[in-house]
């Protein structure tokens, strides 16, 4: 069975036993007719995937991989903060008239500084570190910048990506690790989405970098359910689990600013039914 199953049901289940409730506190999330959303929630999450076995997509219902990884390659690779570059309308909620969600995300990891080989961005600054000095433990991304908060028409939830590399015994290649750290996190709508496209990232990264595919660690600070996902998270965690899908990424792209979702395939990916008409808290 789906070892990411395991994960998310486990992680759920602790939510929801031993987890504290924000019921008549001050909080920020409303619904969409003005209520307060409370959530209970559990603090200092911990997740763990060993990509190098199986692609960590749940299986209770489907995760849209392939949107999830144009999403995150809107982010990384565009490093767009406009809606307009994005095909997906799951930020409508958070863009300005003219499509912006301001200072955040896309717009933090293209912003340029100095460095070694001269004026470079996040994300080629990782690609550089990872090719030429790949057992450096400075190698990280910073979404959450607070001098432009104020600027961000949300605030970064998974905002840093800490890489690792190791070299295993009896290997020629290096294993690329990461951690994923997120301050806030909606386990139903979110957590897989987050788990996927983050894999489909380290992928993309380790095969342009000559390594293996290691270790994803996601570090969820406040995980948390809404109060009205509770009975939909309870229905959710008793389905049947099925094997984990394949994953397959196209071998010829050696450049990651080449890569496109459609470099992507989830293959034999057996799920329960997708929840529809999910409330969202904003």
């Amino acid at each position: 069975m789906s070892y990411a199953d395991q994960v998310f049901v486990s992680m759920c289940k602790d939510i929801l036993e031993n987890g504290t409730s924000t019921e008549g506190e001050l909080v920020r999330p409303h619904w969409e007719d003005g209520s307060s959303a409370y959530t209970i929630k559990k603090f200092g999450v911990v997740n763990r995937y060993d990509l190098s076995k199986e692609f960590p997509a749940i299986t209770l219902r489907r995760t849209a991989v392939k949107t999830a990884a144009e999403e995150m390659l809107w982010i990384w690779q565009r490093k767009s903060n406009n809606i307009h570059d994005l095909d997906s309308t799951i930020w409508d909620e958070w863009a300005d008239e003219d499509g912006s969600i301001g200072k955040a995300y896309g717009y933090q990891l293209g912003v340029k500084h100095q460095y070694k080989e001269g004026m470079m961005d996040q994300v080629d600054r990782v690609l550089y570190d990872l090719k030429h000095n790949p057992f450096s433990r400075r190698i990280l991304t910073n979404l959450y910048v607070h001098q432009d908060l104020h600027e961000m028409n949300l605030y970064p939830c998974a905002y840093s990506m800490t890489f690792n590399v190791t070299q295993k015994k009896g290997e020629d290649r290096l294993t690329l690790n990461a951690v994923l750290n997120q301050r806030s996190q909606d386990v139903l709508t979110a957590n897989n989405w987050n788990v996927c496209q983050y894999a489909v990232l380290m992928y993309m990264l380790a095969q342009v970098c000559d390594m293996n595919a290691g270790e994803l660690v996601h570090v969820i600070a406040d995980a948390h359910i809404y109060d009205r996902h509770v009975e939909l998270v309870k229905e959710l965690i008793t389905r049947e689990q099925h094997p984990a899908p394949k994953f397959w990424l196209n071998p010829e792209i050696r450049d990651f600013y080449r890569f496109t979702k459609d470099d992507i395939r989830i293959t034999d990916y057996e799920t329960g039914p997708q929840i529809l008409n999910i409330p969202v808290a904003v």
